[in-house]
Formats: C-alpha cells, structure tokens, sequence
C-alpha cells in the first residue's frame, strides 16, 4: 500500500480531547485510526468531522486493557493504511468515589482505572512500537494530568494513575530513542463533560473560581490541549520524555 499521508491513532477519540486531537491532526493532513470503547455515536461523527476535513479514517472499538483486542486494533491500521506515524494515547477512566473516602474504594475500582489509564496505555505503545520505528521519528503523546504532578480533588486510583502516567512517559521516552519520541500533556481544570460529571452542581461556580485564579483568566479547553498536542508532533523534535503542563499557570501561581 502506498500510503503517501502520514497516520495517527488517537485512543479515546470520540469525545473530549481526543475528538480536538483528532480534528485537530485531520487539519494538518493526517489520516486517522479513532479508537473507542463505548462512545460509539460520538466516534462516528468525529470520523465524519474529520473526514470533511479532507482525512481518510477508520473507526475502532477497543478496550485498551485488553491486550488481544490492542494488537488486533493495531493490525488493522496496518491493513488500512500500512504506516503510524503518530499515536496520542488518550484513551482514560475514572470513578465517582470522594478522594477522601478510602474505604470505598475497592481493589476492582482501583484495578480498572489501572488496567486502562496506565497498562492500557503502555500495551498501545508496545503494539504500535514497530511501525512508529517504520515511519520514522514516529512520536507518541500521553494524556497525564495536574493532578498526577500535585494533589488535587479527583479520586485516588485517578490522581495515583496519572503519577503513574508520568513516570511511563519517562520511562517509555529513555526506551524508545532515538527512533521514537514519548511525551506527555497535563491538563488542568478542564471545560466540558469530564469536569461536570466531577463537579456536578457545582461546576459553574467551581469552574468560574478557578478561573479567577487563573493568569490567564480561564480554565483549558480541549481544543488547548489538543493544540499543544500538536505542537509536540510537528515541532519540538529534540523534546522528549516531558511533561506540559495545560493550566492557564494555575499551578505556576498558587
């Protein structure tokens, strides 16, 4: 196959950042694999926002924890498309568990959100490896998180596998080079769906204080963190194994 585009998979691509990502690579000519576990609606139609941007696409249901299903995933890309150039490892999950109240967490919640924030997102990388050595400076880019730096309001198993997420960055970045570049975003207080189903009633008036202390006098948005995503693919091609953080300097000035 004569691929002449290059080719991105973004896990988690449905929704959120990954739909921004995915718009936002579809933008500047890439081809896109959509990965989804559930979301399969809102994958459908980021597939076809980014096919009227002129990308070819192929849509894919895939639970990342489970390892058969990410080597199946990746094997069709290579049937699709023969290259990968770049993959954005968005693909996430959390619990309504309150950070404070440890007895409620169970060894299941704290192993689900583990199996597809952390392992999930090392067997994507691991499946993907030999054909992003193919294409040649082939980059990957993580979804960590504010509070996988610092303490912050979200539950545990959460917060403790973004710390994780941080770390394999590093870890994948010291492995990976110099044919592969491994990189991470750490968003803050994000404007959407994520942010209300954590703040609930109080998203509004937790969301406008944030953003009183904000610099720059906003909370992130999903097409921020994309655009910075991008940045990491298309520039900065002597950064790797780093973490940028997405908080408007929240985090800089308090």
């Amino acid at each position: 196959m004569d691929q002449q585009k290059p080719v991105a998979l973004v896990t988690g691509g449905g929704t959120g950042i990954g739909r921004s990502a995915v718009l936002a690579l579809a933008r500047e000519g890439y081809d896109v694999a959509i990965n989804y576990s559930s979301s399969q609606a809102a994958a459908a139609e980021t597939a076809a926002e980014a096919e009227a941007l002129g990308a070819k696409t192929i849509v894919l249901q895939c639970d990342v924890s489970e390892d058969p299903a990410v080597r199946n995933m990746v094997a069709e890309i290579q049937n699709r498309f023969g290259r990968l150039d770049v993959l954005i490892n968005n693909a996430g999950t959390t619990s309504a568990i309150d950070p404070k109240d440890f007895e409620a967490v169970t060894a299941e919640n704290w192993d689900r959100v583990f199996a597809v924030n952390v392992r999930g997102m090392f067997q994507v990388t691991r499946a993907a490896v030999p054909m992003l050595k193919a294409a040649g400076n082939g980059c990957v880019v993580n979804t960590a998180s504010i509070v996988g730096l610092r303490p912050g309001p979200q539950p545990l198993a959460y917060a403790t596998s973004k710390a994780a997420v941080v770390s394999l960055t590093k870890v994948l970045a010291y492995n990976l080079g110099p044919e592969i570049r491994v990189n991470a975003v750490a968003p803050g207080w994000m404007e959407g769906d994520w942010m209300k189903r954590m703040l609930k009633d109080n998203y509004d008036r937790l969301m406008e204080r944030r953003a009183k202390l904000t610099p720059l006098k906003r909370c992130v948005t999903a097409d921020d963190v994309a655009e910075t995503m991008l940045s990491l693919v298309k520039s900065n091609r002597f950064v790797t194994g780093e973490v940028i953080v997405i908080d408007g300097g929240f985090s800089s000035s308090t």
